[in-house]
């Protein structure tokens, strides 16, 4: 007489919960990625002790030879201040300057006044020491 056992083991693995895993993982990893702002274009900032991440929807960067982006759009230095006009909100907007470390500051005054004059917070963009 043969005694079988009756509880068989089943040899296939289930993949539902490694999927589970994987698109969290794909979730977080999504999210986490737009809270970075890399800017595209080469320049290197001024160094600071005391910096904050600030998340902002208008960009105007200056590069080394002296050559204007707005929100990483090539802009002449005369149509700054139409382009900001176009691109702010009308109160409470936010301007973040990205200078070169390189750049004469009387270019960083320039375009943080004609932010300013549109009543918008300027700030300046730097780099963790």
């Amino acid at each position: 007489m043969a005694i079988q056992a009756k509880n068989k083991i089943d040899p296939s693995f289930n993949m539902s919960s490694m999927t589970d895993i994987v698109f969290l993982l794909l979730i977080f990893f999504m999210l986490t990625s737009n809270f970075a702002t890399p800017t595209g274009l080469p320049i290197s900032l001024p160094k600071s002790a005391n910096s904050q991440k600030e998340v902002t929807k208008v960009k105007v960067t200056i590069t080394k030879d002296l050559q204007y982006y707005v929100n990483e759009v090539p802009t002449a230095e005369s149509r700054i201040e139409d382009k900001l006009k176009e691109i702010l909100p009308s109160k409470n907007g936010s301007v973040t300057l990205f200078v070169d470390k390189d750049v004469p500051v009387e270019y960083l005054v320039k375009v943080a006044s004609t932010a300013s004059k549109l009543n918008a917070k300027v700030s300046v963009a730097t780099q963790k020491q």
